[in-house]
C-alpha cells in the first residue's frame, strides 16, 4: 500500500515560513492530510495485510524530515511526524511479517514544488534544481520516486523495513554553510582571503 496524498498548506507560496504567521487552523489541516490521513492509510492496509502475515507500507514523507529551515512550519513538521508514525508502524506490524516505509524526494517538478519556488519558472526549474542538488548531471523525476516506492514494496526489499529513503541524489547529505560563508568572506573587500574570527 503506498500512502503519497499530501498537501503543503497555505505557506505554500513560502511566505509563510516563520512561527508569528503560521496560522494554527492551516497548521491543523495540514495535518490532518499530511498525517492523521496516512495513520488512516496505514490502518486499514494492516488490517488486511495482519491476517497474511505479509505486506508492505510506503508512506511519502519528504527531503523536509531530514533537512529544515525554509519550509513552512506544519509541512516540515508533518512530515516528520510521518517519519514518525512509519518508525512505530514497523515496530508494531513486523510480528505480522508487515514492512512499513517511508520515502522522502527532492526537487520533483511537481504542481506543488513548482508554486513553492516561484523565482524559477517555465523551463528554467529544472536548472534551478540541478544549482541546489549534490548529484550533478542528473535530472530527478516522477519515476524516479515511484521506483523507489516499487522497490520498497517489492520482494527484492524483503528484509527492509523502519527506513526513510530519500531520493534526493545525496542532497539531505550535504552542508552548503561551509561553501557560502568561503565565497561570502574570500569576496569581500575587507578581506584578503578567508579569515577567522579572533573569539570562537
Amino acid at each position: 500500500m503506498f500512502s503519497n496524498a499530501g498537501i503543503p498548506g497555505n505557506g505554500s507560496d513560502r511566505t509563510v515560513i516563520s512561527t508569528g504567521h503560521t496560522d494554527h487552523e492551516n497548521f491543523r489541516w495540514v495535518f490532518d492530510v499530511n498525517v492523521f490521513g496516512a495513520f488512516l492509510c496505514a490502518k486499514h492496509a494492516a488490517r488486511v495485510m495482519i491476517p497474511d502475515k505479509k505486506g508492505s507500507i510506503i508512506i511519502t514523507s519528504s527531503v523536509c524530515s531530514v533537512t529544515f529551515g525554509d519550509v513552512p512550519y506544519a509541512y516540515a513538521a508533518s512530515k516528520n511526524a510521518v517519519v514518525g508514525l512509519s518508525k512505530n508502524l514497523c515496530v508494531e506490524l513486523g510480528q505480522y511479517g508487515i514492512r512499513v516505509n517511508c520515502v522522502s524526494p527532492f526537487g520533483v517538478p511537481t504542481p506543488m514544488l513548482r508554486k513553492a519556488l516561484p523565482m524559477a519558472k517555465g523551463n528554467k526549474f529544472e536548472g534551478f534544481i540541478s544549482e541546489m542538488a549534490n548529484l550533478k548531471e542528473v535530472i530527478v523525476g516522477a519515476e524516479d520516486v515511484a521506483e523507489a516506492a516499487i522497490y520498497l514494496g517489492s520482494d527484492e526489499s524483503k528484509y527492509i523495513s523502519g527506513v526513510n529513503l530519500a531520493v534526493d541524489g545525496g542532497y539531505s547529505t550535504t552542508n552548503v554553510a561551509l561553501k557560502v560563508a568561503r565565497l561570502k568572506w574570500c569576496s569581500s573587500p575587507n578581506n584578503n582571503g578567508l579569515k577567522i574570527p579572533s573569539k570562537m
